[in-house]
């Protein structure tokens, strides 16, 4: 597999990362250098890592894996967005920010976009791909442009004066229904 077919393919594997990080550069008002750098790790290395993992398992699993991946999404998505605009709905002292850079929320995050990159590992196998070399590719430019979505969402949340956490929970869900019309009519 050449470099551009493997770019292209990180690529296209990033844009959730990317619409996840600039939503969370929306709602993240001061972030430090370590929870910048650990938010865009968390999503390059879950687009990663998940390539790796379906390698391993084989095309065993992907019968499995295939006809459901997009339901795991989904539902992953569906409850980190309704989450977020549970929260941002609340009104006075009892409401809690959304924090993307919460470990547990962020590990949502980080699996929630990376399923489609584990179907994407299964194909390496079957195509008898060397993994590390796409896996290199498909982690930087994923961190690439996650640091570019949180740049973005950063810049903008200055103009923003919205309930930041309900515009990021409808687009989590967005994202989570894209996925679910791509597999079941695509």
């Amino acid at each position: 597999m050449d470099f551009i077919t493997i770019l292209f393919l990180a690529l296209g594997l990033s844009m959730d990362s990317f619409a996840v990080s600039v939503t969370s550069g929306l709602m993240i008002k001061k972030v430090n250098l370590s929870g910048f750098l650990k938010f865009c790790f968390v999503l390059a290395l879950f687009q990663a890592m998940m390539p790796v993992i379906g390698w391993l398992l084989g095309k065993e699993l992907k019968v499995y894996i295939e006809s459901s991946d997009h339901w795991i999404a989904f539902s992953l998505l569906l409850l980190i967005g309704g989450k977020m605009i549970w929260e941002g709905s609340k009104k006075g002292e009892k409401k809690k920010k959304f924090d993307p850079l919460n470990n547990i929320i962020l590990l949502g995050l980080g699996l929630a976009t990376s399923i489609d990159a584990l179907v994407v590992g299964l194909s390496f196998g079957f195509l008898d791909v060397t993994i590390i070399y796409p896996v290199l590719i498909i982690g930087i430019t994923t961190f690439v442009i996650t640091v570019c979505g949180l740049f973005l969402g950063g810049k903008l949340h200055k103009g923003v004066n919205l309930r930041i956490e309900i515009f990021g929970g409808i687009v989590l869900i967005g994202i989570g229904i894209k996925i679910l019309i791509q597999h079941l009519f695509f």
